[in-house]
Protein backbone atom coordinates (compact mmCIF):
# COMPACT_ATOMS: atom_id res chain seq x y z
CA UNK A 1 0.00 0.00 0.00
CA UNK A 2 2.60 1.95 0.83
CA UNK A 3 4.86 1.92 -2.36
CA UNK A 4 1.14 1.83 -4.25
CA UNK A 5 0.73 5.59 -2.81
CA UNK A 6 4.48 6.55 -3.60
CA UNK A 7 3.87 5.64 -7.13
CA UNK A 8 0.86 7.32 -7.59
CA UNK A 9 1.59 10.51 -5.95
CA UNK A 10 4.52 10.80 -8.74
CA UNK A 11 2.04 9.85 -11.36
CA UNK A 12 -0.28 12.74 -10.25
CA UNK A 13 2.39 15.10 -9.80
CA UNK A 14 3.43 14.16 -13.65
CA UNK A 15 -0.09 14.80 -14.78
CA UNK A 16 -0.23 18.08 -13.21
CA UNK A 17 1.21 21.54 -15.40
CA UNK A 18 4.74 21.29 -15.67
CA UNK A 19 5.39 24.75 -13.97
CA UNK A 20 9.35 23.98 -14.58
CA UNK A 21 11.26 20.85 -14.29
CA UNK A 22 12.98 22.20 -10.50
CA UNK A 23 9.59 23.02 -9.59
CA UNK A 24 7.81 19.75 -10.52
CA UNK A 25 11.21 17.92 -8.86
CA UNK A 26 10.86 19.47 -5.74
CA UNK A 27 7.16 18.07 -5.14
CA UNK A 28 8.13 14.45 -6.17
CA UNK A 29 10.64 14.32 -3.29
CA UNK A 30 8.90 16.62 -0.93
CA UNK A 31 6.22 13.95 -1.11
CA UNK A 32 8.33 11.28 -1.29
CA UNK A 33 10.16 12.28 1.94
CA UNK A 34 6.92 12.90 3.89
CA UNK A 35 5.42 9.33 3.43
CA UNK A 36 8.65 8.11 4.34
CA UNK A 37 8.57 10.19 7.44
CA UNK A 38 5.38 9.10 7.97
CA UNK A 39 6.63 5.50 7.69
CA UNK A 40 9.99 5.95 10.09
CA UNK A 41 7.71 7.80 12.61
CA UNK A 42 4.73 5.00 12.80
CA UNK A 43 2.27 7.43 12.71
CA UNK A 44 0.44 4.98 9.94
CA UNK A 45 -1.62 2.98 12.11
CA UNK A 46 -3.66 -0.42 12.69
CA UNK A 47 -7.16 1.22 12.63
CA UNK A 48 -9.36 -1.08 15.98
CA UNK A 49 -12.96 -1.60 15.49
CA UNK A 50 -15.90 0.53 16.51
CA UNK A 51 -17.07 0.92 19.77
CA UNK A 52 -20.00 -1.65 19.19
CA UNK A 53 -17.39 -3.82 17.67
CA UNK A 54 -18.47 -4.30 14.56
CA UNK A 55 -16.57 -2.35 11.56
CA UNK A 56 -18.10 -0.82 8.48
CA UNK A 57 -17.31 -2.03 5.42
CA UNK A 58 -19.11 0.41 3.27
CA UNK A 59 -18.79 4.35 3.79
CA UNK A 60 -21.06 7.02 2.16
CA UNK A 61 -19.72 10.78 2.99
CA UNK A 62 -22.71 13.30 2.03
CA UNK A 63 -21.54 16.95 0.84
CA UNK A 64 -24.35 19.47 1.11
CA UNK A 65 -22.26 22.32 -0.44
CA UNK A 66 -23.13 25.63 1.97
CA UNK A 67 -25.52 23.91 3.83
CA UNK A 68 -25.66 25.21 7.81
CA UNK A 69 -27.12 24.83 11.18
CA UNK A 70 -30.03 26.99 9.44
CA UNK A 71 -30.07 25.21 6.08
CA UNK A 72 -30.97 21.87 7.74
CA UNK A 73 -33.67 23.04 9.62
CA UNK A 74 -35.11 25.12 7.30
CA UNK A 75 -35.19 21.60 5.95
CA UNK A 76 -36.63 19.99 9.18
CA UNK A 77 -39.48 22.48 9.18
CA UNK A 78 -40.04 22.37 5.92
CA UNK A 79 -40.41 18.68 5.66
CA UNK A 80 -43.45 19.29 8.57
CA UNK A 81 -41.25 16.56 10.91
CA UNK A 82 -40.46 13.97 8.32
CA UNK A 83 -37.52 14.82 7.33
CA UNK A 84 -34.56 12.51 6.68
CA UNK A 85 -32.30 14.81 9.20
CA UNK A 86 -33.88 13.40 11.61
CA UNK A 87 -33.48 10.05 11.43
CA UNK A 88 -29.63 10.30 12.08
CA UNK A 89 -28.88 8.99 15.73
CA UNK A 90 -26.10 11.05 16.51
CA UNK A 91 -24.61 14.62 15.37
CA UNK A 92 -22.45 17.31 15.79
CA UNK A 93 -20.27 19.86 14.45
CA UNK A 94 -17.64 20.28 12.36
CA UNK A 95 -14.83 23.63 12.50
CA UNK A 96 -14.13 24.68 8.91
CA UNK A 97 -11.41 27.85 8.76
CA UNK A 98 -9.16 26.66 6.10
CA UNK A 99 -5.23 26.56 6.12
CA UNK A 100 -4.80 30.19 5.46
CA UNK A 101 -8.55 31.79 5.58
CA UNK A 102 -10.67 31.94 8.58
CA UNK A 103 -13.35 31.29 6.02
CA UNK A 104 -12.96 28.54 3.44
CA UNK A 105 -13.49 28.23 0.06
CA UNK A 106 -15.19 25.09 -1.16
CA UNK A 107 -11.27 23.99 -2.59
CA UNK A 108 -10.00 23.58 0.73
CA UNK A 109 -13.12 22.70 2.32
CA UNK A 110 -13.54 20.00 0.03
CA UNK A 111 -10.06 18.90 0.42
CA UNK A 112 -10.42 19.03 4.28
CA UNK A 113 -13.32 16.33 4.49
CA UNK A 114 -12.08 14.47 1.37
CA UNK A 115 -8.48 14.29 2.03
CA UNK A 116 -8.47 14.47 5.87
CA UNK A 117 -5.77 17.81 5.44
CA UNK A 118 -6.20 21.82 5.82
CA UNK A 119 -4.78 23.32 2.85
CA UNK A 120 -5.06 27.10 1.25
CA UNK A 121 -8.29 28.06 -0.20
CA UNK A 122 -8.15 27.75 -3.94
CA UNK A 123 -6.05 24.74 -3.40
CA UNK A 124 -7.50 21.11 -4.62
CA UNK A 125 -5.92 17.84 -3.48
CA UNK A 126 -2.97 19.54 -2.37
CA UNK A 127 -1.06 20.64 0.72
CA UNK A 128 -0.13 24.46 1.12
CA UNK A 129 3.58 23.72 -0.08
CA UNK A 130 2.06 22.16 -3.26
CA UNK A 131 2.35 18.70 -2.12
CA UNK A 132 -0.20 16.24 -3.85
CA UNK A 133 -2.59 14.22 -0.82
CA UNK A 134 -4.86 11.49 -1.56
CA UNK A 135 -8.35 11.29 -0.86
CA UNK A 136 -10.63 8.45 0.73
CA UNK A 137 -11.75 7.39 -2.55
CA UNK A 138 -7.73 6.72 -3.57
CA UNK A 139 -7.00 5.27 -0.61
CA UNK A 140 -10.09 2.78 -0.45
CA UNK A 141 -9.46 2.16 -4.47
CA UNK A 142 -5.88 0.92 -3.65
CA UNK A 143 -7.33 -1.03 -1.10
CA UNK A 144 -9.95 -2.92 -3.46
CA UNK A 145 -12.82 -1.21 -2.74
CA UNK A 146 -15.27 0.14 -5.53
CA UNK A 147 -15.70 3.95 -5.72
CA UNK A 148 -17.51 7.04 -6.99
CA UNK A 149 -19.01 10.58 -6.77
CA UNK A 150 -22.22 11.58 -7.36
CA UNK A 151 -22.62 15.64 -7.91
CA UNK A 152 -25.17 18.30 -8.95
CA UNK A 153 -22.39 20.35 -10.37
CA UNK A 154 -19.57 20.01 -12.67
CA UNK A 155 -17.51 16.89 -12.48
CA UNK A 156 -14.68 19.23 -12.63
CA UNK A 157 -16.03 21.65 -9.67
CA UNK A 158 -14.29 22.15 -5.86
CA UNK A 159 -15.31 19.34 -3.97
CA UNK A 160 -15.88 16.48 -6.36
CA UNK A 161 -12.50 17.55 -7.62
CA UNK A 162 -11.11 16.98 -4.13
CA UNK A 163 -11.77 13.21 -4.39
CA UNK A 164 -9.46 13.07 -7.73
CA UNK A 165 -7.33 15.97 -8.80
CA UNK A 166 -4.28 17.67 -7.34
CA UNK A 167 -4.30 21.08 -8.21
CA UNK A 168 -2.72 24.77 -7.14
CA UNK A 169 -5.82 26.11 -8.49
CA UNK A 170 -9.26 24.77 -8.09
CA UNK A 171 -10.54 26.06 -11.69
CA UNK A 172 -7.85 24.54 -13.77
CA UNK A 173 -10.39 22.26 -15.78
CA UNK A 174 -8.58 21.40 -18.57
CA UNK A 175 -5.48 19.65 -16.01
CA UNK A 176 -8.77 18.58 -13.81
CA UNK A 177 -10.33 17.02 -15.97
CA UNK A 178 -7.33 15.13 -17.50
CA UNK A 179 -6.82 13.88 -13.60
CA UNK A 180 -10.48 12.73 -13.91
CA UNK A 181 -9.76 10.84 -16.79
CA UNK A 182 -6.99 8.84 -14.75
CA UNK A 183 -8.69 7.83 -11.65
CA UNK A 184 -10.31 4.61 -12.68
CA UNK A 185 -12.92 5.54 -9.80
CA UNK A 186 -15.77 2.80 -10.75
CA UNK A 187 -18.90 5.68 -11.60
CA UNK A 188 -18.51 9.20 -11.72
CA UNK A 189 -21.75 11.48 -11.81
CA UNK A 190 -21.98 15.04 -12.67
CA UNK A 191 -22.08 17.46 -15.40
CA UNK A 192 -19.08 19.33 -17.15
CA UNK A 193 -18.57 17.55 -20.63
CA UNK A 194 -16.80 20.90 -21.97
CA UNK A 195 -13.63 20.61 -20.72
CA UNK A 196 -13.29 16.67 -22.07
CA UNK A 197 -13.80 17.62 -25.36
CA UNK A 198 -10.87 18.07 -27.71
CA UNK A 199 -11.79 21.34 -29.58
CA UNK A 200 -12.62 22.57 -26.07
CA UNK A 201 -9.17 22.84 -25.05
CA UNK A 202 -6.29 24.84 -26.01
CA UNK A 203 -3.96 21.47 -25.76
CA UNK A 204 -6.51 19.52 -27.99
CA UNK A 205 -6.10 16.34 -26.13
CA UNK A 206 -9.67 14.12 -25.43
CA UNK A 207 -9.87 12.83 -22.16
CA UNK A 208 -12.83 11.18 -23.48
CA UNK A 209 -10.89 8.74 -25.22
CA UNK A 210 -8.75 7.87 -22.34
CA UNK A 211 -12.17 6.93 -20.40
CA UNK A 212 -13.52 5.09 -23.54
CA UNK A 213 -10.29 3.47 -23.77
CA UNK A 214 -10.47 2.51 -19.93
CA UNK A 215 -13.57 0.85 -20.19
CA UNK A 216 -16.32 3.25 -19.44
CA UNK A 217 -19.44 3.56 -20.26
CA UNK A 218 -20.23 7.19 -20.95
CA UNK A 219 -23.97 8.39 -20.76
CA UNK A 220 -25.55 11.39 -21.34
CA UNK A 221 -28.89 11.60 -20.13
CA UNK A 222 -31.21 10.38 -17.24
CA UNK A 223 -32.21 8.14 -18.96
CA UNK A 224 -29.09 6.43 -20.84
CA UNK A 225 -27.68 6.49 -17.34
CA UNK A 226 -30.91 4.55 -15.93
CA UNK A 227 -30.74 2.04 -18.81
CA UNK A 228 -26.90 1.56 -17.93
CA UNK A 229 -25.36 -1.88 -17.51
CA UNK A 230 -22.15 -0.89 -17.10
CA UNK A 231 -19.44 -1.95 -14.18
CA UNK A 232 -18.26 1.17 -15.32
CA UNK A 233 -19.50 4.54 -15.70
CA UNK A 234 -19.05 8.39 -16.27
CA UNK A 235 -22.28 10.39 -16.35
CA UNK A 236 -22.50 13.99 -18.25
CA UNK A 237 -25.58 15.50 -17.75
CA UNK A 238 -24.62 18.66 -19.39
CA UNK A 239 -22.21 20.98 -20.88
CA UNK A 240 -20.75 22.49 -17.49
CA UNK A 241 -23.57 23.05 -15.03
CA UNK A 242 -26.90 22.19 -14.49
CA UNK A 243 -30.17 24.02 -13.88
CA UNK A 244 -31.99 24.24 -10.35
CA UNK A 245 -33.98 21.54 -9.46
CA UNK A 246 -37.21 23.95 -9.57
CA UNK A 247 -38.23 23.92 -12.50
CA UNK A 248 -36.63 22.21 -14.81
CA UNK A 249 -33.98 19.77 -13.71
CA UNK A 250 -34.25 15.98 -13.75
CA UNK A 251 -34.01 13.96 -10.29
CA UNK A 252 -30.41 13.61 -11.22
CA UNK A 253 -28.99 13.73 -7.52
CA UNK A 254 -32.02 10.99 -6.81
CA UNK A 255 -31.48 8.39 -9.42
CA UNK A 256 -27.71 9.24 -9.87
CA UNK A 257 -27.64 8.03 -5.82
CA UNK A 258 -29.20 4.51 -7.09
CA UNK A 259 -27.46 3.91 -9.68
CA UNK A 260 -23.93 4.45 -7.81
CA UNK A 261 -25.00 1.79 -5.47
CA UNK A 262 -26.42 -0.93 -7.79
CA UNK A 263 -22.91 -0.07 -9.41
CA UNK A 264 -20.99 -0.26 -6.07
CA UNK A 265 -22.69 -2.33 -3.91
CA UNK A 266 -21.35 -5.21 -6.32
CA UNK A 267 -17.90 -5.10 -5.17
CA UNK A 268 -17.61 -8.28 -2.65
CA UNK A 269 -15.07 -5.88 -0.78
CA UNK A 270 -17.04 -3.04 -0.09
CA UNK A 271 -17.54 0.62 -1.21
CA UNK A 272 -17.01 4.34 -0.96
CA UNK A 273 -18.92 6.92 -2.26
CA UNK A 274 -19.01 10.91 -2.23
CA UNK A 275 -22.37 12.14 -2.84
CA UNK A 276 -22.83 16.16 -3.02
CA UNK A 277 -25.90 18.63 -2.94
CA UNK A 278 -23.92 21.33 -4.92
CA UNK A 279 -26.40 23.76 -5.50
CA UNK A 280 -27.74 24.78 -1.62
CA UNK A 281 -24.19 26.92 -2.30
CA UNK A 282 -25.21 28.51 -5.18
CA UNK A 283 -29.22 29.09 -3.89
CA UNK A 284 -27.42 30.81 -0.81
CA UNK A 285 -24.38 32.99 -2.85
CA UNK A 286 -27.71 33.66 -4.54
CA UNK A 287 -29.44 34.91 -1.45
CA UNK A 288 -32.65 33.05 -2.88
CA UNK A 289 -34.71 31.36 -0.22
CA UNK A 290 -37.26 29.63 -2.81
CA UNK A 291 -34.22 28.03 -4.38
CA UNK A 292 -32.41 26.75 -1.54
CA UNK A 293 -35.59 24.94 -0.51
CA UNK A 294 -35.82 23.22 -3.55
CA UNK A 295 -32.58 22.18 -3.30
CA UNK A 296 -32.44 21.11 0.23
CA UNK A 297 -36.05 19.07 -0.70
CA UNK A 298 -33.80 16.96 -3.18
CA UNK A 299 -31.27 17.03 -0.83
CA UNK A 300 -33.97 15.09 1.32
CA UNK A 301 -35.01 12.50 -1.27
CA UNK A 302 -31.35 11.44 -1.86
CA UNK A 303 -31.12 11.36 1.86
CA UNK A 304 -33.70 8.79 2.35
CA UNK A 305 -32.38 6.37 -0.55
CA UNK A 306 -28.96 6.48 1.49
CA UNK A 307 -30.98 5.54 4.71
CA UNK A 308 -33.17 2.79 3.70
CA UNK A 309 -29.72 1.54 1.77
CA UNK A 310 -27.79 1.77 4.62
CA UNK A 311 -30.62 0.49 7.06
CA UNK A 312 -31.38 -2.67 5.18
CA UNK A 313 -27.31 -3.15 4.99
CA UNK A 314 -26.38 -3.23 8.23
CA UNK A 315 -22.39 -2.61 7.21
CA UNK A 316 -22.70 0.80 5.61
CA UNK A 317 -21.61 3.68 7.86
CA UNK A 318 -23.29 7.09 6.30
CA UNK A 319 -21.31 10.95 7.45
CA UNK A 320 -23.05 13.56 6.16
CA UNK A 321 -21.76 17.30 6.70
CA UNK A 322 -20.45 20.49 4.97
CA UNK A 323 -17.43 22.01 3.62
CA UNK A 324 -18.97 25.38 4.83
CA UNK A 325 -22.05 27.40 5.39
CA UNK A 326 -22.80 29.98 2.68
CA UNK A 327 -25.35 32.95 2.68
CA UNK A 328 -24.82 33.92 6.79
CA UNK A 329 -28.61 32.36 6.54
CA UNK A 330 -30.86 33.28 9.52
CA UNK A 331 -34.42 31.96 10.38
CA UNK A 332 -36.17 35.12 11.60
CA UNK A 333 -39.48 33.14 11.90
CA UNK A 334 -41.62 30.96 10.75
CA UNK A 335 -44.81 28.45 10.94
CA UNK A 336 -43.65 24.52 12.08
CA UNK A 337 -47.49 23.17 11.18
CA UNK A 338 -47.27 24.90 7.76
CA UNK A 339 -43.68 24.17 7.15
CA UNK A 340 -42.69 27.34 6.22
CA UNK A 341 -39.54 29.79 7.57
CA UNK A 342 -38.72 33.35 7.04
CA UNK A 343 -35.48 33.73 5.81
CA UNK A 344 -33.08 36.07 5.72
CA UNK A 345 -29.14 36.30 4.16
CA UNK A 346 -26.70 38.32 5.90
CA UNK A 347 -23.97 37.88 3.23
CA UNK A 348 -23.47 36.63 -0.66
CA UNK A 349 -20.80 34.88 0.54
CA UNK A 350 -19.42 32.15 3.01
CA UNK A 351 -19.49 32.09 6.56
CA UNK A 352 -16.88 30.86 8.88
CA UNK A 353 -19.40 29.03 11.72
CA UNK A 354 -19.23 25.54 12.37
CA UNK A 355 -21.42 23.44 10.13
CA UNK A 356 -22.93 20.09 10.99
CA UNK A 357 -22.45 16.35 11.41
CA UNK A 358 -24.89 13.51 11.13
CA UNK A 359 -23.93 9.81 11.28
CA UNK A 360 -25.40 6.72 10.96
CA UNK A 361 -24.41 2.92 11.02
CA UNK A 362 -21.60 1.51 12.71
CA UNK A 363 -19.56 3.72 14.68
CA UNK A 364 -21.68 6.58 14.21
CA UNK A 365 -21.20 7.47 17.69
CA UNK A 366 -17.88 8.70 17.09
CA UNK A 367 -19.18 11.73 15.51
CA UNK A 368 -21.16 13.50 17.79
CA UNK A 369 -19.38 16.68 19.41
CA UNK A 370 -17.44 19.44 17.96
CA UNK A 371 -14.35 18.01 15.93
CA UNK A 372 -12.41 19.59 12.94
CA UNK A 373 -13.01 19.19 9.57
CA UNK A 374 -10.00 16.71 9.13
CA UNK A 375 -11.35 14.80 12.07
CA UNK A 376 -13.70 13.25 9.89
CA UNK A 377 -11.28 11.23 7.87
CA UNK A 378 -9.19 9.40 10.69
CA UNK A 379 -12.69 8.43 12.04
CA UNK A 380 -13.96 6.64 8.83
CA UNK A 381 -11.09 4.86 8.49
CA UNK A 382 -10.93 3.91 12.29
CA UNK A 383 -14.99 2.77 12.07
CA UNK A 384 -13.67 0.73 8.56
CA UNK A 385 -11.19 -0.89 10.20
CA UNK A 386 -8.62 0.14 7.20
CA UNK A 387 -4.44 1.74 7.67
CA UNK A 388 -3.88 5.13 6.91
CA UNK A 389 -1.71 7.96 7.31
CA UNK A 390 -3.61 10.49 8.88
CA UNK A 391 -3.42 10.91 12.33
Amino acid sequence: MKKRLITWAVMALLSMPAFSQQSDAKRINAYSDTIAQLNQTGTWFDATPAPTGKKAKNVIIIIGDGMGTAQVYASIVAQKGNSNFLRFPFSGFSRTYSHNRYTTDSGAGGTAITCGRKTDNYHIGMLPDGTPIPSFLSLLHDMGLATGFVVTSSVLDATPASTYAHVPYRKMYDTISLQMAQCNYDVMIGGGVHNFRPENRKDGLNPIDTLLKKGYEIAYSLEDMKKSKAKKLVTFFCENYYGPIAPGRDPILAEGTKKALEIVSKNPNGFALMIEGSQIDWACHNNDADYMRAELADFETMLRIVLDFAEKDGNTLVVVTADHETGGLVLTSGDIDKGKNECKYTTDGHSGVMVPVFSFGPGAEKFSGVQNNIDLLPKVFNIMGRKTYLN
